[in-house]
């Protein structure tokens, strides 16, 4: 991103990481522009930033699939077509090598 891009309280993300947050200040050091993150309180050269988007998934969209997920394991764990696969094992662990 270009310094002219940027605003307090813009929300952004850094690729390298993942790590996504709200700019609270912005800072020139030795020539280079940087901005701090609410989520990390870290500088980020502002060249590396991209624009957070709404397509992300919040940490409680996230929390939810993994919710749904584990329920279907459980059932799937307790149904018989998981004992039907026991059975036809024989039940032995052979490291392959």
């Amino acid at each position: 991103m270009l310094a002219e891009e940027i605003n307090l309280g813009m929300r952004v993300r850094y690729p390298r990481t993942g790590t996504t947050g709200t700019i609270l200040r912005i800072e020139q050091v030795r020539g280079e522009v940087f901005a701090e993150l609410d989520s990390t309180n870290l500088l980020y050269r502002i060249d590396y930033l991209i624009p957070a988007t709404s397509a992300e998934k919040s940490a409680k969209a996230i929390i939810d699939d993994a919710k749904k997920v584990i329920e279907r394991e459980k059932k799937f764990a307790s149904g018989r077509e998981l004992q039907d696969a026991w059975k036809a094992t024989d039940q032995s662990c052979e490291g392959g090598g």
